[in-house]
């Protein structure tokens, strides 16, 4: 008498792949939402280091300064009596407003002093020069 044994047939092992595909989507979801998307539109220029840069988090006006030494208020060149007249335009009665001026790092010094002399001139309350952190 010949005796088989029953096959049993083989069950597969399944990785509950739901909760793993959750998690993951969590994780987009939070690095999409902490990443800053904001992009700086401006005039190129190559900004001086230094080790203590620190980012500005209020609203600024910012004043560019490429480095052939013209002054660029927005995105449009202007001459320093235009810029004079903008700034304080745009400055108004607003005495703590704060300006940033973004110079070029091969600009001439004097050429980048004149820009924050009419900056100071127009009215604004608080200068500040823009630098790129060190690493």
């Amino acid at each position: 008498m010949l005796v088989h044994p029953k096959r049993r047939s083989r069950t597969s092992v399944q990785v509950p792949l739901t909760s793993l595909i959750d998690i993951v989507f969590l994780l987009l979801i939070y690095f999409l939402l902490t990443t800053n998307f904001m992009v700086e539109e401006g005039i190129k220029i190559k900004l001086p280091q230094a080790q203590a840069a620190a980012q500005q988090v209020e609203e600024v006006i910012t004043v560019y300064v490429d480095r052939q030494g013209r002054a660029f208020l927005g995105t449009r060149e202007v001459s320093m009596a235009a810029l004079f007249d903008g700034l304080k335009e745009i400055i108004g009665s607003k005495e703590d407003k704060m300006v940033v001026v973004r110079a070029d790092r091969a600009v001439i010094l004097n050429k980048a002093v004149k820009v924050m002399d009419v900056v100071k001139a127009a009215g604004a309350g608080r200068l500040c020069l823009a630098t790129e952190k060190e690493f």
